[in-house]
């Protein structure tokens, strides 16, 4: 099978680094100082499911050099999304697919606009790693499994073909009875945890553990459940209190990419979660008070941030 992986980060790294140790035909698509260690040293993965390393490894800056292919990892942030569809069209033949990791509801709709909804196929990663310098993945924890499924659900050859590769790889793949119910599932969980974490600074033990900002995660949740409802996305009734009981098992330090990002003065995804909450809100008349109150302090943070730097 040949795959291409456009952001070549912790994410398009670990699972692009066991699809080509398996022995598949993997292209790495990255840049700078990553893309010169990829070329020169290969890719070299830390983790508790086994380390492991690729080389040679096939990476370049330039997606004509790979040509069509049968899949599409783009592992980018939300942020570098649309700069990374514009370098899609040399990878697409007839049947070639592009899965969207993207943390976030809209990601799959940006893609689609741009190769076609046929060409879709949503996913979500679940996996903690990131980036430990150039060509070194550091794979933290969580299982490192894929889920996904075609836009609307059905049983293609297509899909059983990419779970059969990532099986070999030894990667859960999950293909999902109705993947936009767990596209949302996940956006409930993150964006809260996100925002809030984001507003006091504060980790998950804290936050859970003051009467307070514990009913701000429940509201922030119960509002997405219900700007899901009015798009006609299917979640369990339980989903607030389920995802609370998976939250009271996180580590009691643990704090959100979006915090680590904000807090770091970084590029941030401020607008693909707590942002898409706040339009997709006013799209269905549905209010969004806490989301849309940690929307305006978070969004007026980065402003002021910039504001400075620039």
């Amino acid at each position: 099978m040949r795959i291409a992986v456009i952001g070549a980060g912790g994410i398009g790294g670990y699972f692009g680094g066991r699809l080509a140790a398996a022995g598949h035909d993997v292209s790495f698509v990255a840049r700078g100082a990553h893309l010169e260690a990829l070329r020169r040293d290969g890719l070299t993965v830390q983790s508790p499911a086994g380390d492991f390393s690729v080389a040679p490894v096939h990476a370049t800056g330039d997606t004509r050099e790979i040509g069509e292919v049968d899949f599409v990892l783009l592992c980018v942030k939300t942020w570098q999304l649309a700069p990374a569809l514009t370098v899609l069209k040399p990878l697409m033949g007839s049947g070639t697919a592009v899965m969207p990791l993207q943390n976030g509801v809209e990601a799959p709709t940006e893609v689609a606009e741009v190769v076609g909804r046929d060409a879709v196929v949503p996913g979500i990663a679940k996996i903690i790693t990131y980036l430990d310098g150039p060509g070194r993945v550091h794979h933290v924890g969580g299982q490192g499994s894929l889920t996904f499924g075609e836009w609307d659900n059905s049983a293609t050859a297509r899909v059983q073909q990419l779970r059969a590769a990532l099986d070999d790889a030894a990667v859960t793949a999950v293909v999902a009875e109705d993947i936009w119910a767990e596209l949302w599932a996940k956006f409930l969980f993150v964006v809260p945890f996100g925002g809030v974490g984001a507003v006091t600074d504060a980790p998950v033990g804290a936050l859970r553990s003051r009467p307070g900002t514990r009913q701000m995660l429940v509201d922030g949740m119960t509002e997405i459940q219900r700007v899901a409802q009015a798009m006609d996305i299917r979640l369990p009734d339980d989903i607030v209190p389920s995802t609370m009981a998976f939250l009271d098992q996180q580590p009691a330090v643990g704090t959100s990419s979006l915090q680590r990002d904000i807090r770091a003065g970084n590029p941030s995804e401020l607008e693909a979660w707590t942002g898409a909450v706040v339009r997709l809100g006013a799209r269905t008349a549905t209010a969004t008070p806490v989301n849309s109150f940690l929307y305006e302090v978070l969004s007026l943070r980065e402003a002021q941030r910039d504001a400075t730097t620039s």
